[in-house]
Parts: structure tokens; sequence; C-alpha cells
């Protein structure tokens, strides 16, 4: 069964995520989103063998140390391929607005709606879910019963639809397909905060009652 470890990072304390094969040791890492130093060692600690960085969205509190990790250990990035201006602007990234020093990251690998691929012997999809930022996604591992969430669900709530990129109508459409197409059983790993379910989520979430009204659940 693959290991999760969450490193809060930054700022807003975003969740960077380390997943890893218990038998091989390789894995990858979900939004580094910050202090390079303390995801490096991190990783170490647990020894790990990261063959890929994820990043759910383009917003700095999540992107903030890709560059850095993925040059230490040459590995690629992977975003979202509506993303890729949002990553490449200091304005859309937020970096411009609330760091010192603006960035930007270039993806190595952007990936559509529904797109599948392999990471450390196991099957990853990727959904693309709009609405706290044009071109998000979800990473779900379907054998493992494990959604990378980002921005878009969190424990009872949802990301914030006010940014430069950002859509309400696309958030609430993007959470009615997550809670009405994953089995309810899935964990659920937020970009902040603590992890959840689909079955929580369906009960619980802030968002439910507007999703009825909207028929999107």
């Amino acid at each position: 069964m693959i290991r999760v470890k969450a490193c809060p990072v930054g700022l807003l304390q975003a969740n960077c995520y380390l997943a890893w094969n218990p038998e091989t040791r390789k894995g990858f890492l979900v939004d580094p989103g910050d202090r390079a130093d303390v995801l490096t060692a991190f990783v170490r600690e647990n020894d790990v063998i990261p063959e890929a960085i994820l990043l759910t969205h383009g917003h700095f509190d999540h992107i903030g140390a890709a560059k850095t990790v993925g040059e230490n250990w040459k590995i690629p990035v992977f975003a979202g391929e509506k993303e890729a201006p949002v990553l490449q602007d200091s304005f859309l990234n937020l970096s411009g607005r609330y760091t010192r020093h603006p960035f930007t990251v270039k993806a190595d690998r952007l990936l559509s709606d529904k797109e599948e691929f392999s990471l450390a012997g196991y099957r990853i999809r990727t959904i693309h879910t709009p609405g706290h930022s044009e071109g998000g996604v979800c990473y779900e591992l379907p054998e493992e019963g494990i959604l990378f969430s980002g921005d878009t669900l969190f424990e009872r709530s949802y990301g914030r639809t006010d940014g430069p990129d950002g859509d309400h109508e696309e958030m609430m459409r993007s959470l009615g397909r997550l809670l009405s197409e994953l089995p309810e059983e899935t964990l659920v790993l937020p970009g902040h905060g603590p992890e959840t379910t689909i079955a929580e989520e369906r009960m619980q979430n802030f968002a439910v009652f507007e999703l009825r009204e909207r028929q999107y659940l």
C-alpha cells in the first residue's frame, strides 16, 4: 500500500505531500509550495527517491519550491495543460502580490482531463477541476483510493473563487463532479487543512446545498 506524508509549508501552510512505494522507495511530491530546504530534508529523512513533482494548480503557495526541488533531483514537473499561463505569469500565480521576489515555473509535462500516467508503480488519473484556477487539477489514485484535491475540495469547504482566474460556477461543476463520480471511501488529501473523505463531504460540505439546487449533485 502506498505511503503518504504531509509537510505543511509557507505563509499559508499549504500541504506538500510526499507519496512513495514502500517496496521500491520510489515516489513523488505533490505541491512543493515553499521551503525547498525543508522539503529536501523531508524527502531524505523518509529515504524516498522522487520521480516527479505534481502540481494541482499554479498559485504561489503550491509551486514556490518546485523549481529548486525539481533541479535537486533532476525530475520533471507535471501540471494541468490549462494551467501553463498561470505558472508562467507572476500576476496570475500571485507571487507578484504576496512575495518579495515574484517567480514563475515551467511545467515539463502538461496533462489533459482524464489523462492517466504511472509513477512509483501507481496508476494516477488527472481530473480537470477549474474554479479556484482555470487549469487546476486533482490527482486520483484509483487502486489506492486516494485523491489529491489541491484547492478544489477541502474538509467541509472548497477553494476561494475570487482570484484573477477563479470562477464560482466552474467550481460548483468541479465539486459536483468529484462528489458524484468518486467512490465514497476515497480519502481526500487537500491543499490546506486536514484530510477527509468523499462520503463526509457529500454530507457535510458547505457547497452541498448549492450543488443540489443546481442539480450538480
